[in-house]
């Protein structure tokens, strides 16, 4: 709130020299006066707001309007006080006249003897002219001061519902932006608990009269009222449904080897852990504690919903026009499609492949094994293919879940129907491995070197002639079929990648689908002064012996700072490596398991 360094524009009225030379040697003291514009229209009476003494600034809330008595004004005060711990009190007066009327200002200065607070400010709005006028009594001056007043005008409906964003480098800011983030967050803070104070309109039966953003009328919505009460049987009937379905999830019988090693696996199951959390948070009876927590909720609200209505439109897309009849009778086609590329590639790897010499021994072992396993691979499709329909017909129900788990359920498919390709990535890479760490061992056993296990690390030791014989021989025979084995798991690998990169795409839309503020955005989208980033000021008015007067507005929050503030975290089924560790597993013939290892939880 960097007040004192806002100028005026040229044109202004401009303090002549001689009274700033005269003044010099008087202490000046910036005093700020937030004053609601819903207010500058409100009839004469009190000001009742909030006095910051750190900052010299007052906060006003509402305006109380004649007739009233002062008794009843402090009884209502004082419980207003109790339900919203802030300090709210009467701050000074409020003239609003068309005519000057001494007899008024008299009897507003005698105001300051009844509620006695120090500074007592006393604002008037003169209506033949754009500037107001506002003054400051000290009842007990401790040192002879002029004093700066600062009246800065500000939406009480917006501050009341935005929610301050502390700025993203507080750290690395300066201690004078830190100061000003503080302010602000006092500011926001003293307008936001004082809730309780505009629960009060004009309507209401009571001795007091209050002006303030919601004086007409109390904001509410039917709709939203009705469903408040309709969503508590509902979040009981799901709360029940919910522990019902953790109680199945966490009996004994998923706990036996191949059912949670599957459970553990299939990324169908992970997403559906993942959706059951969240309906958990969202039927949850524990009041949200904090605006990030509101926040959190909605999002996840808004989230599943989305996610629900985009699967329901996949599942009337797929059941109009017996499109999953046409689907499973492109399948079987598809698949005998690609096992048929894959044994013209065997019987090119078996030949003279790019017009290389491969060990031909080898080469035709390795090469008979893959076109064995493959012959099986088509063997279990047309095995299948009269139950494929039915399969998908019951899968493409899934899409009611939502779009993420019929997502999920495309990745296993996907897992299930390239299962002969994962098989021979396996088998080559395991074989290749074999011979990369055969290769590394006989080739230290030359150098005199082995492999201390104990203490993890290469030791001198001395060979006799025939275990270097030895060494030499299996060195030489690993080193001639090594071309042989790197070409199948090269080719294979290949494929394996491909694999990888589809459902790393899958998943990549289930995790953006599951990440995805949506509630954050649309409300930065439709009411953008809810996400504040911080304050900005325009000079409204300036004039010698006037009060400055400037317009506070919000500046939202960017939507890049939205999604990163909002983010719901995932639970990913693939680890995340990075890309030098990726081509040494390459490289060495480690395998890349398509799915996170336990206790892989990512945010």
């Amino acid at each position: 709130m960097q007040m004192l360094s806002l100028k005026a524009s040229g044109g202004q009225d401009q303090t002549p020299k001689a009274q700033v030379e005269s003044s010099s040697s008087i202490p000046m003291v910036v005093l700020k006066v937030f004053f609601p514009s819903c207010c500058s229209s409100a009839e004469s009476g009190l000001l009742v707001g909030h006095w910051i003494p750190e900052q010299n600034s007052a906060v006003i809330l509402a305006v109380v309007h004649f007739p009233f008595i002062p008794v009843q004004v402090k009884q209502y005060l004082s419980e207003v006080r109790q339900v919203t711990q802030v300090n709210v009190s009467v701050l000074g007066t409020w003239s609003n006249c068309k005519k000057k009327e001494e007899s008024l200002s008299e009897f507003l200065e005698d105001l300051g003897t009844i509620f006695s607070h120090e500074p007592w400010i006393q604002l008037c709005k003169e209506t033949d002219s754009k500037f107001w006028s506002c003054s400051i009594i000290q009842k007990h001056p401790s040192t002879p001061k002029e004093d700066e007043i600062i009246l800065v005008y500000y939406d009480q409906r917006k501050v009341m519902l935005s929610h301050l964003h502390p700025p993203g480098n507080l750290t690395n800011s300066t201690d004078h932006k830190a100061e000003d983030a503080s302010k602000l967050a006092i500011l926001f803070d003293t307008v936001a608990k004082s809730k309780v104070l505009f629960m009060k309109d004009r309507y209401d039966d009571g001795p007091i009269k209050l002006t303030h953003w919601q004086s007409e009328g109390v904001e509410a919505s039917i709709i939203v009222e009705l469903m408040k009460q309709a969503s508590i049987p509902v979040c009981m009937l799901l709360t029940f449904l919910l522990s019902f379905v953790s109680s199945v999830c966490k009996s004994r019988v998923l706990k036996f080897w191949p059912l949670c090693f599957i459970w553990s696996k299939l990324s169908t199951c992970e997403q559906l852990g993942h959706r059951l959390e969240h309906l958990q948070v969202i039927s949850s009876n524990r009041k949200a504690q904090n605006q990030p927590q509101l926040m959190r909720k909605a999002n996840i609200f808004v989230s599943l919903l989305a996610d629900v209505a985009l699967g329901i439109l996949l599942m009337s897309w797929l059941y109009r026009k017996n499109r999953i009849g046409h689907l499973a009778d492109t399948l079987i086609p598809v698949a005998d499609h690609v096992a048929k590329e894959l044994q013209d590639l065997l019987q090119w790897l078996m030949g003279v492949p790019a017009g290389l010499k491969m060990n031909r021994a080898l080469d035709q072992v390795l090469g008979r094994f893959f076109l064995y396993h493959i012959h099986l691979w088509i063997s279990y499709i047309h095995l299948m293919s009269p139950f494929i329909e039915m399969i998908l017909w019951y899968v493409g129900l899934s899409a009611c879940l939502g779009l993420t788990v019929a997502l999920s359920i495309l990745s296993d498919i996907i897992a299930l129907l390239t299962f002969h390709i994962y098989c021979f990535y396996v088998y080559g890479a395991r074989l290749y491995c074999l011979k990369i760490y055969g290769l590394s061992s006989l080739w230290r056993l030359f150098r005199g070197k082995k492999w201390n296990v104990l203490r993890q690390r290469v030791d001198s030791c001395s060979y006799d002639l025939d275990q270097l014989f030895i060494g030499t021989l299996l060195f030489t025979i690993l080193l001639f079929l090594l071309p042989t084995t790197a070409l199948y798991y090269l080719v294979f690998t290949l494929l394996r990648l491909l694999v990888v990169v589809v459902q790393g795409l899958i998943h990549l839309l289930v995790d953006l689908i599951d990440s995805l503020p949506l509630y954050s955005i649309l409300l930065r989208l439709c009411r953008s002064y809810r996400l504040a980033a911080g304050v900005k000021f325009r000079v409204l008015e300036q004039k010698t012996g006037k009060p400055l007067r400037l317009l506070m507005q919000i500046n939202p929050l960017s939507y890049g700072s939205v999604v990163q503030t909002y983010r719901l975290p995932t639970y990913s089924c693939y680890p995340k490596d990075s890309w030098g560790s990726l081509c040494k597993k390459l490289f060495l013939g480690e395998l890349i398991y398509p799915w996170k290892h336990k206790g892989e939880k990512q945010d």
